[in-house]
């Protein structure tokens, strides 16, 4: 059976649906220009489940949780699914860490830079500009035989563990609600914990927002849809077809925004954003070349772990690991500015992005 989400127009559709339901989240109780933001979303996992301590951004996030089952289900539907790993992983690993603390510095990932613009923030014009600089990097050396070899047919439980963990997130998110706060608290424990203040608390109900993962992790899967690979394919093969639904992702938010009234354009005063304008592109670039040497942007990333890629499975661990040592160790961002560490994170991991570059071209040896 043809597959029309792979189709020009269905990649176009996908990505507008993107941007509806983004900024319909938004509206009905997401953060602002955060209707969907899969670094942010995973930074908030990880401080539910207490791996940080940063009170005001702790959240089960379903959307996250949808969007790796509604993957599952559609690889399951359409035969699509694959239990696969064994593609370094431990480098899958240490390029999530390091894609978070570049999308924190930043304070969003590639999709949530697609939301900022569409609202209105002109300080995600630095971040989209970093993303590109940052995946064309990557592509240089995926020119040059850059690769993190094959990976393996597995048994289908290395495929199925991470969806195995989500359902575990979602019984949580069920079985422990947020509780009252006592006093001036900005979060509370319910075995699993919860904002009572900032980012973290302002979330749509929790059937739309599992409903609206569930939704995208379906359509993206079959889709295909990648910001990154977007401007890979571009740069690479100067191919539009992905990078059309990155376009039709902003044009349907920004109509939205416009009918709702949300729209705000200027550089200041943008929500859960700052105005840095060299961390804002410097934190994009580390970003951008974790993810093209990975192979998919964070969105991605849950969507083929979610058809059985066990090695995207650690991409995504990586990520929450790299949410948790941001906030614990100074590094994330805040609308005051970058963490007291956040520059030399992001020094780091754009030493370790090269390190990785240059040790795994194929004629280093990156192919065994």
């Amino acid at each position: 059976m043809k597959n029309f989400f792979a189709s020009t127009w269905g990649v176009v559709l996908v990505g507008a649906v993107i941007g509806v339901v983004a900024v319909l989240l938004q509206y009905l109780g997401n953060p602002p220009n955060m209707g969907v933001c899969v670094a942010c979303f995973e930074r908030d996992i990880a401080g539910a489940l207490g791996l940080h301590r940063a009170g005001v951004v702790q959240y089960m996030r379903p959307e996250i949780i949808g969007f790796v089952l509604g993957s599952l289900a559609a690889a399951l539907i359409f035969r699509d699914f694959r239990a696969r790993a064994g593609s370094a992983p431990i480098i899958r690993f240490v390029l999530g860490f390091f894609a978070m603390i570049g999308a924190l510095v930043f304070l969003g990932c590639p999709w949530r830079a697609l939301l900022r613009l569409a609202g209105g923030d002109l300080n995600a014009i630095l971040g989209l500009a970093g993303l590109a600089v940052g995946v064309f990097i990557g592509t240089l050396f995926l020119r040059k035989g850059y690769s993190l070899g094959r990976s393996n047919k597995s048994p289908a439980m290395v495929g199925l563990m991470l969806p195995l963990i989500m359902v575990v997130f979602l019984v949580l998110l069920f079985l422990f609600p947020a509780i009252a706060p006592q006093g001036e608290e900005k979060s509370v424990q319910n075995l699993i914990w919860h904002s009572v203040a900032g980012p973290g608390s302002m979330h749509a109900a929790l059937g739309i927002s599992l409903g609206v993962g569930l939704l995208v992790g379906f359509i993206a899967q079959r889709s295909r849809f990648c910001t990154m690979g977007a401007f890979r394919d571009l740069f690479l093969f100067r191919q539009m077809h992905l990078m059309l639904g990155v376009i039709a992702l902003v044009v349907a938010a920004v109509i939205l925004n416009l009918v709702l009234g949300s729209f705000n354009a200027g550089f200041e005063g943008q929500p859960v954003a700052h105005s840095l304008y060299l961390w804002n592109f410097l934190g994009m670039v580390l970003a951008g070349w974790a993810f093209a040497l990975a192979g998919g942007c964070p969105g991605r990333q849950l969507f083929m772990a979610g058809e059985g890629d066990g090695d995207a499975a650690t991409f995504v661990l990586g990520m929450i690991a790299g949410a948790a040592f941001s906030h614990n160790f100074s590094m994330a961002s805040s609308p005051n500015g970058i963490g007291a560490y956040g520059d030399i994170g992001v020094y780091v991991g754009l030493a370790t992005c090269l390190l990785i570059s240059v040790a795994m071209l194929k004629s280093k040896g990156g192919n065994q």
